[in-house]
């Protein structure tokens, strides 16, 4: 990955990328890995009408042309209208063959919409299925050594309620929406065994470091072409490939919960801009006064942020893992 050299000051434009050169080196990688070690003909992409899966789509068409890329828009009862609406968009800009899988009937046979509203029924007994909700996390930055699960749950009428969830029930409703990701890549399998296709994970640098996906959900693919990538990156490389300005200018979001929730409020309590220089300088030694120069945060805020990258890392650590096995089988090929 080209980037401007660590010795100049530490500030946003390290994360400046020579767009055609990585273009150029991702693009020869999906070709490597489709035809030479997967032996695919081509790849199939969830498009969620986001920006990670939108340049991952792109990426793809640029490796292996439009003809041997497959879309899949996966809508369900939680879902915004402008995700596929978004989806859409860039599936028609691209040129590629895509197509519609409702997954609410699914979700409803695996119980997921019961199941998670059973789990906030038990820390606020008068909401039902007439009422909108999502989850949020306490800031990082406000030092607490325990970050917070609360549940904000929206009348029809408009008024909002928020209370803390017990660890029963925040796991409760975690549990249950994990249901949409998995039956998300159910589908996309579905599809990549009908063509002969590869599945392609979307995740960014910042999701996959920080454990930010559904192990056997979104987590997993046959090949994830921008993990390289820091989200500010791939925004660089959205605006060289062409995806439409419409998709680059939208707020990055969960679209898991029925009320609108943005990746900040839910999991990294900063803008992606930010954590990716946070993540940068941490991942680079880079000075804590530096980091909180460019960053706009205090020192301590800095410390908080830190803390935080590594108790995600080693909590989502076993979301990386292969299954574990009593001892290792080695497989030999003649």
């Amino acid at each position: 990955m080209t980037m401007s050299p660590t010795s100049q000051p530490f500030s946003a434009d390290l994360l400046k990328l020579d767009a055609e050169q990585e273009t150029h080196r991702i693009t020869t990688s999906i070709r490597e890995t489709i035809g030479e070690r997967l032996r695919k003909k081509g790849a199939v992409v969830g498009l969620s009408g986001g920006i990670d899966s939108s340049v991952v789509a792109a990426l793809c068409v640029r490796a292996l042309g439009k003809g041997r890329v497959f879309g899949l828009f996966m809508p369900e009862a939680d879902s915004s209208d402008d995700s596929l609406k978004f989806g859409r968009l860039v599936a028609d800009a691209l040129g590629i063959q895509a197509t519609v899988e409702d997954i609410s009937p699914i979700l409803r046979g695996a119980g997921c919409y019961t199941r998670r509203d059973e789990a906030i029924k038990a820390i606020i007994p008068h909401y039902n299925d007439t009422y909108k909700s999502k989850i949020v996390l306490s800031s990082v930055l406000s030092g607490s050594e325990y970050r917070i699960f609360s549940v904000v749950v929206q009348a029809p009428d408009g008024t909002q309620t928020k209370a803390r969830l017990s660890a029963e029930a925040y796991l409760g409703v975690v549990a249950a929406t994990n249901f949409k990701q998995r039956v998300r890549k159910m589908m996309e399998y579905y599809h990549a065994d009908r063509l002969n296709f590869a599945v392609a994970g979307t995740p960014n640098r910042l999701e996959y470091d920080q454990g930010f996906f559904v192990k056997n959900g979104d987590g997993s693919a046959d090949f994830k072409p921008i993990a390289h990538l820091y989200k500010t990156q791939v925004y660089q490389l959205a605006a060289y490939l062409g995806v439409p300005v419409e998709i680059q200018r939208r707020p990055p979001t969960t679209d898991t919960y029925s009320l609108e929730q943005s990746q900040e409020e839910f999991y990294f309590s900063l803008p992606y801009d930010k954590m990716d220089l946070c993540l940068y300088g941490k991942n680079h030694g880079v000075a804590s006064a530096d980091v909180a120069r460019s960053t706009g945060l205090t020192l301590e805020q800095i410390d908080y942020v830190y803390r935080d990258i590594d108790a995600k890392r080693a909590a989502t650590h076993y979301l990386h893992s292969k299954p574990l096995l009593v001892e290792e089988i080695d497989q030999i090929f003649t």
